[in-house]
C-alpha cells in the first residue's frame, strides 16, 4: 500500500483535487487495475492515495498532466517558468515535499493574516500570503495570471483555464492605453466589464502576452493597509510575430470571505505597438515606472 509521507499525501491530494472527474476516475481504475469500483470522486482520491507506492509514481502518471502540476506549484507559491517541462515540474514538486517533511512543518492555508509571514495559499492568486520576498510574490502572480489569460487564446491550442470576473473585485477598474501611432485610452469599471475586456485581448484579438519575470522587468511592493502592487513589462505576440511591448500594473487586495484568496482591485495597462518603439529592446523589456511611482499607487 501507500508509503507516502504526510507532506506527500497532502500535496498529492491537492493535485488530485485539481484533476477533472473523468481523469480522476480513470486514474483510480489504472492504479487498482479496475479491481476496486469507487462510488464518487472523494472515494477515488482516497483509493488512488492508498494504492500509490510513492509520490514520484503518481506525478508521472499520464493523467496527471503537466498543467495540473504547474497549477499546483503556483498555488503553493513556487515560481516556475511557464515553459517548464513536466519532468522539471515533477522534480520541483518532490523537492518541495521533501523540504516540508524535513522541517516537519504542517502548512495550513490562511494560517496568518500577515503578508510577510509564511502560510500556504489555497488559490493561485494568494502567493502574497507565504512570501517574504515581494519579487517572488510578483513573479508568481504574473506567472499565474498570464498563463490563465493566454490559455484563452484559441490559436495556442491550450485548455482554457478558469478565467472570469471571480478573480476581480466588483468595483475593479481597468485603464488601457494603447499607442501604435496615435494614443487611445479606454477605461472599464466592474468585474464583468474588466474581465470581458481583458479576455477579448486573447480570445478575440488572439494576442499572447509574454511577461518579463526578471528583476528589471518586474517590481512588487506592499502597503501598510494590505494593498499589493505588482508591475510587469513584457512582449505581445500574435502567432510568430512580435507586435510590441506592454507594461501592466496590478493592485491586489485580500478577500477574507473567500478562503483567504486575493482579488484584483485595479489594472493599469499600457501597450506600445512596433511603430511606437524607437530603438527599444523588445526581447526582455524593462519597466519604465520606478518604486516611488508604484508607492504612490498604494495611497489610491
Amino acid at each position: 500500500m501507500s508509503l507516502l509521507s504526510e507532506s506527500e499525501r497532502s500535496g498529492c491530494l491537492k493535485i488530485l483535487k485539481l484533476m477533472s472527474n473523468v481523469d480522476l476516475l480513470s486514474l483510480s481504475d489504472t492504479v487498482t487495475n479496475k479491481l476496486i469500483v469507487v462510488e464518487d470522486v472523494t472515494e477515488a482520491r482516497e483509493t488512488i492515495l492508498s494504492f500509490t507506492k510513492n509520490a514520484e509514481e503518481l506525478l508521472k502518471r499520464k493523467k496527471v498532466h503537466r498543467d495540473i502540476i504547474f497549477k499546483y506549484l503556483a498555488k503553493e507559491g513556487v515560481a516556475m517558468p511557464p515553459s517548464s517541462e513536466k519532468h522539471q515540474l515533477v522534480k520541483r514538486t518532490l523537492e518541495l515535499w521533501s523540504a516540508s517533511q524535513t522541517v516537519g512543518e504542517e502548512h495550513i492555508p490562511g494560517a496568518t493574516d500577515d503578508i510577510g509571514q509564511r502560510a500556504m495559499p489555497n488559490t493561485a492568486a494568494t502567493t502574497a500570503d507565504i512570501c517574504q520576498d515581494t519579487l517572488v510574490l510578483g513573479q508568481q502572480f504574473c506567472s499565474w495570471f498570464f498563463q490563465m489569460l493566454n490559455s484563452q487564446n484559441p490559436s495556442l491550442g491550450h485548455q482554457p483555464q478558469d478565467w472570469g470576473p471571480q478573480h476581480f473585485w466588483s468595483d475593479v477598474k481597468l485603464r488601457l492605453v494603447a499607442r501604435a501611432g496615435d494614443e487611445q485610452m479606454e477605461e472599464f469599471l466592474g468585474a464583468q466589464l474588466v474581465s470581458s475586456r481583458l479576455l477579448a485581448l486573447t480570445q478575440e484579438e488572439r494576442l499572447h502576452f509574454s511577461p518579463n519575470l526578471e528583476p528589471h522587468g518586474l517590481k512588487a511592493l506592499t502597503s501598510p493597509h494590505g494593498l499589493v502592487i505588482v508591475a510587469v513589462a513584457g512582449t505581445i505576440h500574435r502567432d510568430t510575430m512580435c507586435l510590441g511591448v506592454f507594461e501592466q500594473i496590478f493592485g491586489l487586495i485580500r478577500s477574507p470571505l473567500e478562503e483567504n484568496s486575493w482579488k484584483i482591485k485595479f489594472v493599469n495597462m499600457k501597450i506600445r505597438g512596433q511603430d511606437a518603439l524607437v530603438g527599444a529592446q523588445v526581447t526582455a523589456p524593462a519597466l519604465t515606472c520606478n518604486s516611488t511611482e508604484l508607492q504612490m499607487l498604494c495611497s489610491v
